[in-house]
């Protein structure tokens, strides 16, 4: 994650919003958000989400790669947003909010258990007495890690600036850890460039999600298992807890 190029390189950041515009779980969010008068969103990217909910609101942005936050900055809405250069694990602000986010599958960069720790207690010290807060991870029971194939996952990109771009990945999946390292790949089709990026996110079961929250002293209200609403399987996409201060 510190060092991860497709969200620290600038090279590479351009193409996140081209592939991860809005989408449902931005859409779940914005609903929860509703009768938020502040959010902290982790992990913030590019600022989507930030920039779209801070009309009226108290908006902080954490991210850690200085290439996502620079995009957001820049991003309509982005100058009402208190955007933050900061790790989810530290972050430590002296102040408590009514939603806390975490979206994109964020989460599922923090790679041991101290780490996913250390995120669920920044998530309860910065919440308010009935705030909630909510993020999403990837079911290891699906198994989405065999599609991310150079053969399943190649797909064309319209690029603002560069036009036409070939995407594919690859993956590898640990068993032993539930690290997936996984390969992105893009192909600029005007210059032939190849930037390309290696990462690694864990899979990590529901039930030990649910232990770690707990110990952190927080209280899920709900566990979906997608962003339509439906509620967590074994067999669900997703594993999505939405809680609070227990």
């Amino acid at each position: 994650m510190d060092d991860d190029r497709l969200y620290r390189d600038p090279a590479l950041a351009q193409f996140y919003d081209v592939e991860n515009g809005w989408a449902p779980d931005l859409d779940y969010c914005r609903h929860l958000a509703e009768d938020a008068e502040s959010i902290l969103d982790l992990g913030c990217g590019t600022g989507v989400f930030a920039a779209r909910m801070a009309d009226g609101r108290r908006v902080v942005g954490a991210d850690p790669a200085a290439a996502m936050l620079e995009i957001a900055r820049s991003r309509p809405g982005g100058r009402a947003v208190d955007w933050l250069e900061a790790d989810a694990r530290s972050l430590r602000l002296e102040e408590r909010f009514d939603l806390i986010v975490l979206t994109g599958h964020a989460f599922q960069v923090f790679l041991g258990e101290s780490d996913q720790r250390a995120v669920a207690a920044t998530i309860a010290h910065h919440l308010a007495p009935q705030g909630r807060f909510i993020f999403d991870s990837r079911n290891p029971a699906a198994e989405e890690w065999r599609e991310w194939t150079p053969e399943a996952s190649r797909r064309e990109l319209d690029h603002p600036t560069l036009g036409p771009v070939e995407a594919w990945n690859d993956a590898v999946f640990d068993p032993g850890s539930g690290i997936v390292t996984y390969w992105t790949h893009y192909r600029v089709a005007g210059s032939g460039e190849l930037l390309s990026a290696e990462s690694r996110i864990r899979f990590t079961p529901q039930a030990d999600l649910a232990a770690l929250l707990s110990d952190a002293g927080l209280a899920m209200d709900s566990w979906l298992g997608d962003w339509q609403g439906n509620p967590y399987s074994e067999r669900a996409p997703d594993i999505i807890p939405i809680g609070r201060l227990a």
